[in-house]
């Protein structure tokens, strides 16, 4: 029969395994270099195998050290998610990961009305274009433009999107038609999934050639056509404040065919569906949009 392992000894092992260094795992742990190479010995010894290979400054996992860390890491992993599922006393805690235009267009100007109903929450926002990788457990979800990614997830799409022309009033003004738009600038959006290509199409036009201004980010084509730089092709919830203020308006949305489509959804590990930070913003995100709220945080 195995003897018993200490935690301590697990978890010295973890951190030298980790950073492939006895130095430095002391230093993380509080520990002498001696305390942790006695620490790992004690443990390769109750094993009955070697974890490490030592080669003068050269510290190097053995086989069984790799397959070792890969199970004590998720362990780790396991117990750090039940102490942020029962923990009360820290702040509330949701890492966000988010597309850029949907964090500056729509969540960013709502944040502060969440935080408001939600006191003692803590909101660890970053935008990009990658999706997030949950293998590093950095984020509790992702709010993703485009179809999602990934196995394990569970899925909640945000609604459904119409997509238009949006311009300032004055440019409005003087478009009546689809044809109407050849006589005024095209700004293009190179990330969309909804192009202009598309939009003509679906009103029986063979798109103009590509030209003018050129934007990867929704927002920044938003900012430009309220500018009055030219005619964005864009969702109208993703440009609700400007339309509602007037800086934008979408002359054509009762003259002609336009786009609808899910753009947009929350993504997050069937793992982490317990953590409360995450089960209260979803559940608040879906309320905001009338979306349907998956089982797993109903």
């Amino acid at each position: 029969m195995r003897p018993p392992v200490p935690l301590s000894a697990v978890r010295t092992f973890e951190a030298a395994a980790r950073r492939r260094s006895f130095k430095a795992a002391a230093s993380e742990l509080n520990l002498t270099p001696s305390a942790v190479s006695h620490a790992v010995r004690k443990l390769e010894q109750a094993l009955g195998t070697a974890l490490f290979e030592r080669d003068g400054h050269s510290l190097d996992l053995t086989a069984a050290g790799e397959a070792l860390l890969d199970h004590v890491s998720r362990g780790f992993e396991e117990i750090n998610r039940g102490f942020d599922l029962v923990a009360t006393r820290a702040p509330q805690l949701l890492r966000l990961h988010c597309a850029p235009s949907f964090a500056a267009q729509w969540l960013t100007p709502r944040l502060a009305r969440f935080l408001a109903e939600h006191p003692g929450f803590e909101v660890r926002l970053a935008a990009g274009m990658d999706y997030a990788r949950f293998i590093t457990d950095e984020f509790d979800a992702d709010i993703v433009y485009g179809p999602p990614r990934g196995e394990g997830l569970v899925i909640m799409p945000l609604g459904q999107e119409t997509v238009t022309p949006l311009c300032d009033p004055e440019r409005a003004a003087r478009i009546s038609e689809p044809a109407d738009l050849f006589d005024h600038v095209l700004i293009q959006s190179d990330n969309k999934l909804v192009r202009w290509p598309l939009w003509f199409e679906r009103n029986g036009i063979r798109a103009p050639p590509s030209a003018g201004l050129r934007f990867d980010r929704s927002f920044l084509a938003i900012t430009a056509a309220v500018d009055g730089l030219g005619i964005a092709l864009e969702s109208t919830f993703l440009a609700e404040r400007e339309l509602a203020s007037g800086r934008l308006v979408a002359p054509l949305a009762d003259r002609a065919t336009n786009v609808q489509y899910n753009g947009h959804h929350l993504v997050f590990p069937a793992a982490t569906r317990r953590r409360g930070p995450l089960r209260v913003f979803a559940r608040w995100l879906a309320a905001e949009l009338g979306a349907d709220l998956p089982e797993e945080v109903a």
